[in-house]
């Protein structure tokens, strides 16, 4: 056993660690709220009352600007940095996605492209004339376009 392996935690006694360390601060939290708690209880009852209470003092307009400016910054630098994170985040996966988009795109077209090929089949014959000539053409040329399309579409995915 090396010095690494000795200083790896296993997962349930990182769990039972974390679960006791929750516990202990939650009991020193209840203890200070007690503790805060009762030195305002011993506060004598007749100085509360001869204390006047006075009235709430409101911020002015300019302290008000103020605060909304810092609140508008605060939420800029957070905004900011939570696009940063989530970009980061997906930088590693727009490659991917962009060839996976190109091979998606090609299998269609493909599809169109076989489509197109069983029609000029069946109108093989009527290649030179015929009842069925300019339905051969088309699907020749759509059969040659979608072709294309479909193998420039995988060889792009591939260049990536």
């Amino acid at each position: 056993m090396t010095l690494i392996d000795s200083n790896r935690m296993k997962a349930s006694e990182f769990g039972k660690r974390l679960g006791i360390g929750v516990r202990v601060a939650g009991r020193v939290a209840h203890q200070h709220a007690q503790q805060r708690a009762a030195a305002a209880s011993h506060q004598p009852a007749s100085a509360a009352a001869a204390q006047p209470s006075a009235p709430p003092v409101l911020p002015s307009a300019a302290e008000i600007h103020a605060i909304k400016q810092q609140a508008r910054q605060k939420t800029h630098k957070i905004t900011r940095a939570a696009g940063r994170g989530v970009g980061g985040f997906l930088r590693p996966f727009s490659r991917v996605g962009g060839i996976l988009w190109l091979e998606i795109t090609g299998a269609f077209f493909a599809l169109f492209a076989l489509f197109f090929a069983q029609d000029l089949w069946r109108t093989h014959l009527n290649y030179a004339q015929g009842p069925l000539h300019q339905r051969f053409l088309l699907s020749a040329a759509l059969t040659a376009l979608f072709a294309y399309l479909s193998a420039s579409s995988f060889w792009r995915a591939r260049r990536k």
